[in-house]
C-alpha cells in the first residue's frame, strides 16, 4: 500500500431529495467536471449520493463546496460554472465568510433580475458602504465598483434613507471646459456620463428615469458642477475619481452634508490627467487613512465580473507594470552607484 493510499479517506455526501441534481452537477455534468478538476480526489455519483475519495483535506474541501452549492440552490438562485469557480476560490482563500452568504446577498431586484456581489471583496465593499459615511472603492475595470455603488444608491432611495442620488464624474478629456464643446449642455456632458446612465437603466424602470431627473431626485452632472454646494440627505457617487486633481478631490469630499453618504470609485492605473498632474485618488488614502467613518476598499483582477478574459488581461498588465517598475528601480540603483 502506498503512502497516498494510506492517507486517503472516503466520504459520501447525501444530497437532499429537494435538490435537483442537474442544478447541482450542471448540464452535461459541467459542474461535476469542474469539481473533479479542482480537487485531488475521485468523485463518484450514484443517484443523490456523491462519494469522494482522496486526501482528507481535499475531500473535506470538496464536501464544503457541495454544501455551499446546495445552500445557494435553496435560495432560489441558479448555479453556473462561474458560481462553482467563485465558491471554490473563496474556500481556497480560507475566509471566515461563507461563500453562500456572499453570493446570496440581494442588494436590488428589478424586472426579475437581482444585483448581488459575486466575490468576497465585492461583499466587503458593499458592507463597507452600509457601515461608513464615506467609502472608497479602488480597483481595475470590471470589478463592479461603480455598478454596486449605484445599486446601493438606488436601494437607499427606495428605502427612503436618502432623498436623492447624485452621480458625478470628472470630464477630464474636455478639461472640464464644456463651453468649448458644440451643442446643448446635455449634449456636451452626455459622453462623459453615459456609463452612469447605462447602469441606472439596469436598476430603475427606464420610463421613470426622466421624471426622477426632472424632479431632481436623480442628478447626473460633471464634477465641476459640484463646486460651492452642500449636499444633504443624498447618496453621492464620484466615478472615475483617478481623474480628479487633489484640489478637486478635496472640493468634492467637502460637499458632504447631513444625512448623506459618499462613494468614490476609480482605478489608479488608468489616470487620464495631463502629464505632471497628480491624481487626487492616488494621494487621498495617505491623507485620510485613519480618519473615522472613512473606509478604503481595494478590488483586484480576481474580482473582475465581466468576461473571464478581462480578469486575465488585468492580471497580465499588473504583472507587466510590476516588472517595468522593478527594472526601473534596478536602473536607478545602478545609476546611483556610479
Amino acid at each position: 500500500m502506498t503512502d497516498s493510499q494510506t492517507h486517503s479517506t472516503r466520504h459520501t455526501v447525501v444530497v437532499p431529495n429537494s435538490i435537483n441534481m442537474v442544478s447541482l452537477l450542471g448540464p452535461g455534468d459541467e459542474h461535476l467536471a469542474l469539481l473533479e478538476q479542482a480537487f485531488d480526489a475521485d468523485v463518484h455519483v450514484r443517484g443523490n449520493r456523491i462519494t469522494l475519495y482522496g486526501e482528507p483535506g481535499e475531500v473535506a474541501l470538496a464536501e464544503r463546496l457541495l454544501d455551499e452549492l446546495v445552500t445557494i440552490i435553496r435560495t432560489g438562485q441558479g448555479v453556473t460554472g462561474e458560481t462553482v469557480e467563485r465558491v471554490l476560490a473563496m474556500l481556497r482563500a480560507e475566509t471566515t465568510e461563507r461563500p453562500a452568504d456572499v453570493l446570496s446577498l440581494n442588494i436590488l431586484s428589478n424586472r426579475g433580475r437581482s444585483i448581488r456581489p459575486k466575490t468576497l471583496n465585492q461583499k466587503r465593499y458593499v458592507d463597507s458602504i452600509d457601515k461608513h459615511t464615506v467609502t472608497f472603492g479602488i480597483g481595475p475595470a470590471g470589478t463592479g465598483k461603480t455598478y454596486l455603488a449605484m445599486a446601493k444608491a438606488v436601494q437607499a432611495l427606495q428605502s427612503k434613507n436618502v432623498n436623492r442620488i447624485i452621480l458625478t464624474r470628472p470630464a477630464v478629456e474636455a478639461g472640464e471646459h464644456l463651453g468649448f464643446l458644440p451643442g446643448t449642455l446635455s449634449e456636451k456632458i452626455d459622453p462623459y456620463l453615459r456609463p452612469l446612465y447605462d447602469a441606472l437603466h439596469d436598476m430603475i424602470d427606464p420610463e421613470s428615469i426622466p421624471k426622477l431627473m426632472a424632479a431632481g431626485t436623480i442628478e447626473v452632472a460633471p464634477l465641476a458642477y459640484m463646486r460651492g454646494r452642500t449636499l444633504n440627505d443624498s447618496f453621492i457617487i464620484l466615478d472615475e475619481a483617478q481623474n480628479t486633481t487633489p484640489e478637486q478631490m478635496k472640493m468634492f469630499l467637502t460637499r458632504l452634508g447631513f444625512g448623506s453618504k459618499i462613494v468614490v470609485t476609480g482605478d489608479i492605473t488608468q489616470t487620464d490627467l495631463p502629464g505632471g498632474v497628480k491624481s487626487g485618488l492616488r494621494i487621498v488614502e495617505g491623507i485620510l487613512d485613519g480618519v473615522e467613518d472613512i473606509s478604503f476598499n481595494r478590488l483586484t483582477s480576481h474580482d473582475v465580473v465581466r468576461h473571464r478574459l478581462v480578469g486575465k488581461i488585468v492580471a497580465a498588465y499588473d504583472e507587466f507594470d510590476a516588472e517595468r517598475e522593478r527594472v526601473s528601480e534596478q536602473r536607478a540603483a545602478k545609476d546611483a552607484t556610479r
